[in-house]
């Protein structure tokens, strides 16, 4: 009876090793690579944005601006009100100083503006690691940590950052987490992202907590202004020009701001201000709409994700997601066709293994044989001996996935264009500056070179002329010291 069993799965065994041997070698038979192109035809059919859709899309944005500024919760974009209602003119002068707080670092900044002629006479930081335990402690704890780093900073600056008798020293804050401002310099934090989770900071104050901290390391400093990344953005590249009329993100993450008229605010009920002018932050990465081209690849990413169902257009554009989408589709078709040899890569499963930063290299290869390709393959996938083919398919997924992703956002741009009435020739053929920052737009040129030649399809040769694209580095930083000077009494 022991033998009859034995022998049973021997059998079993064999049939099973048979049948897998059957499976690789009808894998390995070669790849189809007809019908490679044809699934692939299908996914850019899937994600096509002719230039009607992208107008379409961007009036679908504008439409859902409108309903943002007209009530809190009217939309998907939050169209939130900065309280910067004066922005640089150039003219600023006096010793500044900005706390940039995004993320497991922070920076202080000490900045000298030497008025029209001086302009940013000198600038200095000093970045600072958080350790662990602060981003899980107390409030106190955290703000305290923060607070003795700026006052050791004030504590080695030199005689000729002086600060006169009876002045105070001011301070504009930048805090990239969700927050609810009630003024240009107070707002309650709704919730902590990016590893940080300390209960009791949230629907706090967090310019009262530093105010506190600063109190308790006897450093006489104001903090003058809270503003977010996108913000600073803007008035950092108002400071270096005085036509920019929106800041833009497109790095890990991406949003937008812009200048628009306080009288088209309906939401606004104070006073309007002298300058006539507001700074709204858009969260632009909320808009949701059935134009988006929206593929199976998206919607699984999506639904695994932390926020399943929110950020979807920032989903589709920021350098946070486009190499896991990538990976996704690299991963279906391995799954039908042995482009990657007869087995799919182990590697190829894991989640967001594949950067953009990655599939940057990978898209910007210029090599004949593709040689880069190979190597970001083997590096990160694990991936070898790759036929001139499979390179050139994998290139050709990066540059739709890239494409789509620049196309929208230009998309999302000539949607504030709109708003702001900048789409058509004004007699004195003013200009329109986008300040743009961000490691996406900064370092993925097929990107960012995608972006601004749709942005002209979309304008016309003529409107797009008046409208000019500038990388605005380091915005989140100068761009808060900036709103502090221009608001600065």
């Amino acid at each position: 009876m022991e033998k009859r069993v034995v022998c049973t799965a021997a059998t079993v065994a064999a049939v099973a090793c048979v049948v897998a041997v059957f499976v690789i070698r009808k894998r390995s038979k070669g790849i189809k690579w007809g019908k490679v192109r044809e699934m692939l035809k299908e996914i850019k059919l899937k994600c096509a944005l002719p230039i009607e859709r992208l107008k379409q899309i961007a009036s679908a944005m504008e439409t859902e601006m409108h309903a943002g500024l007209a009530s809190d919760g009217g939309s998907k974009l939050k169209m939130l009100l900065s309280y910067v209602d004066k922005l640089p003119t150039g003219a600023e002068e006096g010793l500044f100083y900005a706390l940039d707080l995004g993320g497991t670092n922070f920076r202080v900044l000490r900045v000298q503006l030497g008025g029209k002629e001086g302009g940013v006479v000198r600038q200095e930081h000093k970045e600072v690691s958080i350790p662990p335990h602060l981003m899980v402690g107390s409030s106190h704890d955290l703000f305290d940590f923060i607070a003795e780093a700026l006052s050791s900073f004030v504590a080695s600056e030199g005689e000729e950052y002086k600060v006169p008798e009876g002045k105070q020293r001011e301070l504009g804050f930048t805090f990239s987490f969700p927050v609810k401002q009630s003024s240009l310099s107070s707002g309650t934090l709704i919730k902590w992202t990016k590893g940080f989770c300390i209960e009791e900071t949230v629907g706090q104050d967090v310019v009262a907590e530093l105010t506190k901290a600063m109190e308790r390391q006897g450093l006489d400093m104001k903090v003058a202004a809270l503003v977010n990344d996108t913000v600073g953005t803007l008035v950092g590249g108002r400071y270096e020009d005085g036509d920019v009329m929106t800041g833009v993100i497109l790095g890990t993450g991406s949003n937008a701001a812009y200048v628009e008229r306080a009288s088209s605010i309906p939401k606004w009920h104070d006073e309007l201000p002298k300058s006539g002018e507001m700074v709204i932050n858009m969260e632009w990465g909320n808009f949701k709409s059935p134009l988006l081209p929206i593929t199976e690849f998206d919607e699984a990413l999506d639904f695994e994700s932390l926020n399943p169902g929110e950020q979807i257009y920032e989903k589709l554009i920021s350098g946070m997601y486009l190499g896991e989408v990538v990976r996704r589709v690299l991963l279906k078709v391995s799954e039908e066709f042995p482009i990657f040899g007869d087995i799919v890569p182990p590697k190829l499963e894991a989640p967001f293994i594949l950067r953009t930063p990655q599939m940057s290299a990978i898209h910007h290869d210029s090599s004949l044989d593709l040689k880069v390709v190979a190597k970001k393959l083997k590096e990160t996938l694990g991936i070898h001996n790759t036929s001139i083919k499979t390179r050139k398919f994998v290139v050709d997924v990066c540059d739709m996935v890239a494409k789509r992703a620049a196309r929208l956002a230009a998309a999302g741009i000539y949607a504030i264009i709109k708003k702001i009435g900048r789409d058509t020739l004004s007699d004195d053929k003013q200009r329109t500056v986008i300040a743009i920052d961000g490691g996406l737009f900064e370092h993925y040129t097929a990107f960012s070179d995608c972006l601004e030649r749709t942005l002209r399809e979309l304008l016309g040769e003529e409107v797009a002329n008046s409208v000019v694209i500038k990388h605005a580095n380091d915005g989140s930083g100068i761009g808060a010291a900036l709103i502090a000077a221009s608001h600065s009494n």
